[in-house]
């Protein structure tokens, strides 16, 4: 994206001076010979940011910083001051200014502030554009997804939820197969019904059976009075068994006569009571291995797999991380009262290498850690926890001695777009420059038309 930068000087000379000097690095530049002119510009104008001298006849550059950090948060402002007002610069920094330049102006050291205040302010765009996606309904029942692999799963989801048949989730530990199931519930005509959920690996054999099914006064030491069990309370709802692979056979039996004559007796009782549930189950275990190891009924395999869900694990669906990246901060910049505007681009090229063994429950608590370590508006890489900082799996670029910056610049971009697969958009967010600039600079080096025409070569034909 081209940004524009508003200069606003009463000096003729700095004002033509700063926009000569601007344009030639490539921005859009607006000039205000005041501060009132230089305020109405900036609220009538798209401006990315502003340069201002502090010291102006009538609005001064106090007032407009005050003016622009209060009405128009997160444009940038540079302040401009003599060498005998340092100490109005100093308060001018705690009153919100980016950073301040003395004069007579280093336009070398002008040019990198320029430069890094609006990196910052890219970063900011682009997590507020991810913040409408998640507002825009990207996400789905809670969970947070875009990914072609995840719209495979939420149109089953939608498919099957109204219907009364039986649902396997599966998939590896943390990817979230119980937002799947609250989902199906939830998308089902039992919404309004009982959700009752059990966990099934956190209790003993015999406590499981009691949790179950209930259990009568005097059935076993401790059961002091009747205890209704959750498919007595889910009736005309949902039962959600989450890791079912852990059941003792024993339990197998009894679960498979519910699914089949929707008939069971509390432990310990005599009487056979009868209810209608929808019975969803979920697993991070192999099941038809568990069957050939003589661990898992066959026959209660396939009453609970009328369909099966498989959730991918977060390493097959990384064109997800933005969008759960940008959930997560807000949610924990909220709950601990702090203003995070996204991620620097050290920090989620990391978050992009790291190949999440833990799944979402790991990048949820990873980026909880980095709101919490983090002591300005952009997470770094130094507030990620270890384990992602030295992920060996980080990809190194090398630049020979020798070469041009214009050489290192290609080399940069080049390396990071083969280390992603080809993203585009995922690496203009890890260099930090905006899509177009990536491909315009892709166009002047003739490689846009290249990939093209291999993505062209490499579809696989409808016939």
């Amino acid at each position: 994206m081209k940004f524009t930068i508003l200069v606003i000087d009463d000096e003729k000379n700095i004002r033509t001076g700063l926009k000569a000097a601007l344009e030639m690095d490539g921005y859009e530049v607006l000039l205000a010979s005041d501060g009132k002119e230089g305020l109405d510009i900036a609220f009538t104008n798209e401006v990315d940011l502003v340069i201002t001298d502090l010291r102006m006849p009538g609005v001064t550059g106090e007032e407009v910083l005050r003016k622009i950090t209060s009405e128009t948060p997160g444009i940038p402002v540079i302040v401009l001051t003599g060498h005998g007002t340092v100490e109005n610069a100093v308060e001018a920094m705690r009153s919100g200014a980016y950073d301040f330049l003395t004069k007579p102006l280093n336009l070398d050291r002008l040019s990198l502030l320029v430069k890094r205040a609006l990196q910052n302010r890219e970063l900011v765009i682009q997590h507020r554009e991810l913040e409408k996606e998640l507002g825009d309904k990207k996400n789905f029942e809670k969970i947070i997804g875009k990914s072609p692999v995840m719209l495979k799963v939420f149109d089953v989801v939608k498919r099957v939820a109204p219907t009364k048949a039986s649902i396997l989730i599966t998939g590896e530990s943390g990817v979230g197969k119980e937002l799947i199931a609250d989902a199906i519930h939830n998308l089902s005509t039992r919404k309004d019904n009982p959700f009752v959920k059990v966990h099934c690996a956190a209790l003993a054999e015999t406590l499981l059976e009691s949790e179950l099914f209930g259990h009568e006064k005097g059935a076993f030491t401790g059961a002091v009075s009747r205890k209704r069990g959750r498919f007595e309370l889910a009736h005309s709802g949902s039962v959600f068994l989450d890791e079912i692979g852990e059941i003792d056979q024993s339990i197998q039996i009894k679960l498979l006569r519910v699914l089949q004559e929707k008939k069971f007796e509390r432990v310990g009782g005599e009487d056979t009571l009868e209810v209608d549930v929808r019975i969803i189950t979920a697993t991070n275990r192999d099941l038809e291995k568990e069957i050939r190891d003589g661990n898992f009924r066959e026959d209660l395999y396939y009453r609970l797999n009328v369909v099966t869900i498989h959730v991918p694990p977060l390493r097959e669906r990384k064109d997800d991380l933005p969008l759960m990246i940008a959930s997560f901060i807000k949610e924990f910049a909220e709950e601990n009262g702090k203003k995070i505007d996204g991620v620097d681009g050290k920090a989620r090229a990391a978050l992009y290498a790291y190949d999440w063994p833990g799944n979402v429950r790991q990048l949820r608590n990873c980026i909880e850690s980095a709101v919490v370590m983090t002591s300005g508006p952009l997470i770094t890489l130094d507030d990620l926890p270890p384990t992602i900082r030295s992920s060996d799996e980080s990809p190194v670029i090398s630049i020979p001695v020798g070469y041009t910056m214009a050489d290192a610049e290609r080399e940069i971009l080049l390396q990071t777009l083969s280390s992603l697969n080809g993203n585009k958009s995922k690496t203009a967010e890890v260099l930090g420059i905006g899509r177009k600039t990536l491909h315009r600079k892709l166009d002047e080096w003739g490689i846009e038309k290249k990939i093209e025409e291999t993505d062209v070569e490499e579809r696989p034909s409808e016939e």
